[in-house]
């Protein structure tokens, strides 16, 4: 029975099926040419070295060219089909790979981690199409060459063929055997591929932290452990792949030795001619290499099988909502969470309890609170990164969940403390996402940004790469582009979560004044560590344990000397800390 996995990749090749039939016809022609060959021989040494018998020569040399010549084209052809299905189709999975990448939910990357998706993408899907090209190559043209050259062989000497079919079951038992262990093992070894692939990710990422912390050893250690891993299991599916085929060989040898020994018989009785004799024994040896290419696509098949199980599962991860309405105008800000609960995925508490809070249009409010209090919850609730477990989120008077997702985040604009740039152009990164980025509000937010000084410094201006994550850009120039991003979208609602923390004073204070002019009329979230943010508020937001446990001015919470005022009469550093990030 055909394996489920292997059905759906056979599906997914339907659109090609055009060329994958010349393919398996030209395999057709090259597995015909094969049978040929032993009877060539035997016509040759039956009538061509006896006498009396008168042909010209040259038919000799043309009809061997001539069939080297078909059979090349057919070779050819197969091949070449073959390689250009293999190619479209490694393009169009790994595309819808890719699609189902940015279209799954924020959870998805909590529970997989990056090494375990590059992986799939860039590594796995491979090992589907060796199988696809092996399976059609070694097992179609393969088993095309054996039904032929056996059909030869039974009609040169049935008795003698009976031998040959012996391979055939003891054959299958061996190519069974093996490959409920090799599918095992390629298992095992895909998921240690997934893991070794994170840890280069993430000792690239952070090259810079292994530095300072003299880490080297250590990932040198690691590495070397991931590497001696895969090659160990690499030698185990070697040694079982590689056995079956001398066993494969050796029970052919056998066959060929006691086929050899009849054929003597025969030939001393008068019941066979010499052309026939060398015809026969020339068709099976070559058997012995369609046997062999049979044998060996064992372990390509239960490679690529392993392999589409984790593709597939990639294809087939949830992904975010793709209902809802949109938006034909620009929101005016006005934000409502009404009751709203969430509990992370697999977690048995709550990260939010009954949140109520009524955000005014053009309103800032600041949310602050203890490590783990939910303030960064909060806000990634709102772009809908996750849904609440229960209650509803508003905009403008509409639940979030009514709204499309993507007119939903058109409203939304972010700054993080965790910047991620992209390794292009200064302009590309300000219009990130724009299909059509227009230059002069490029130069707009760029100049609100306060990094017009910066650009004008830079070998080809706005064009400039920055690099990976921007790598060519301090810290301060970094925060401060992202902002110009921000600046650029000019959405209604903005979220700034420690957008100033990687600044140094001077760039702080540039940086500040661009975020004031920026938040001017738009609805904004802030989570923030400084204490000039959190004064100039409209209203502050205290949460501890994920409830609400104090709104109001920076004035008013003073004089209610609760949870604020307890965290504002800290020392300066300590009062920074506790406001830092959290879940």
């Amino acid at each position: 029975m055909i394996p489920a996995l292997f059905k759906r990749v056979i599906v997914l090749h339907k659109p090609y099926k055009g060329r994958i039939v010349i393919a398996l016809l030209a395999m057709a022609v090259t597995a015909a040419a094969e049978p040929v060959i032993p009877f060539f021989f035997q016509l040759l040494l039956d009538y061509g070295f006896q006498d009396g018998v008168d042909f010209p020569y040259w038919y000799v040399p043309a009809i061997v060219i001539g069939l080297f010549v078909v059979r090349g084209c057919a070779t050819f052809t197969s091949t070449y089909m073959l390689t250009w299905v293999s190619s479209r189709f490694l393009t169009v999975i790994r595309q819808q790979m890719f699609d189902r990448m940015l279209d799954m939910s924020a959870g998805y990357f909590e529970s997989y981690s990056v090494g375990r998706i590059l992986n799939t993408i860039m590594f796995e899907v491979r090992q589907i199409i060796n199988m696809v090209t092996d399976i059609l190559t070694s097992i179609v043209r393969s088993f095309l060459t054996v039904v032929g050259l056996l059909a030869w062989l039974f009609y040169l000497n049935w008795k003698l063929s009976l031998i040959t079919l012996v391979l055939l079951p003891l054959t299958s038992l061996v190519i069974r055997y093996t490959g409920r262990r090799l599918k095992k093992l390629n298992q095992e070894t895909l998921a240690l591929n997934n893991a070794l692939t994170q840890e280069l990710e993430e000792s690239t990422r952070a090259h810079l932290v292994t530095k300072v912390f003299d880490a080297q050893e250590f990932e040198r250690k690691r590495f070397a452990r991931g590497t001696e891993e895969i090659r160990r299991y690499t030698m185990r599916t070697t040694r079982t792949f590689a056995s079956t085929v001398p066993i494969t060989q050796l029970m052919t040898a056998c066959a060929v030795a006691v086929i050899v020994l009849i054929a003597l018989y025969q030939f001393r009785h008068g019941q066979i001619t010499v052309g026939s004799f060398v015809s026969f024994l020339t068709a099976m040896l070559m058997l012995l290499a369609p046997m062999k290419d049979l044998a060996q696509a064992n372990g390509p098949l239960q490679r690529g099988l392993a392999a589409a199980e984790a593709v597939f599962d990639l294809i087939d991860a949830p992904i975010e909502r793709t209902n809802g309405i949109t938006l034909d105008r620009r929101a005016t800000g006005q934000i409502e969470f009404a009751n709203v609960s969430f509990s992370y995925p697999g977690s048995s508490g709550y990260a939010l309890k009954d949140i109520n809070l009524h955000i005014k249009p053009g309103e800032t409010i600041a949310l602050v609170g203890m490590s783990g209090g939910g303030k960064t919850t909060m806000v990634n609730l709102l772009p809908e990164f996750y849904a609440p477990s229960s209650g509803q989120i508003l905009l403008d008077g509409i639940s979030i969940q009514e709204i499309s997702l993507s007119s939903l985040r058109k409203q939304i604009a972010m700054v993080s403390q965790h910047v991620v740039l992209f390794n292009d152009t200064v302009a590309a990164n300000v219009a990130y996402g724009d299909m059509n980025p227009d230059m002069s509000r490029i130069e707009a937010a760029v100049k609100a940004a306060h990094l017009s000084g910066v650009v004008a410094g830079l070998e080809d201006g706005l064009q400039t790469n920055i690099g990976h994550n921007g790598l060519r850009l301090s810290g301060g120039q970094r925060q401060r582009l992202a902002i110009a991003r921000a600046i650029y979208k000019d959405a209604p609602v903005l979220i700034l979560d420690e957008a100033t923390s990687a600044l140094d004073t001077e760039s702080e204070r540039e940086v500040q004044a661009a975020l004031d002019e920026l938040m001017k009329g738009r609805t904004t979230l802030v989570i923030a560590h400084r204490l000039s943010t959190v004064e100039g508020a409209s209203r502050i937001v205290v949460l501890a344990g994920g409830e609400i446990v104090e709104i109001g001015t920076h004035e008013e919470l003073l004089k209610k000397d609760g949870v604020y005022a307890g965290l504002y009469k800290l020392p300066s550093s300590e009062f920074v800390e506790s406001l830092h990030i959290s879940q």
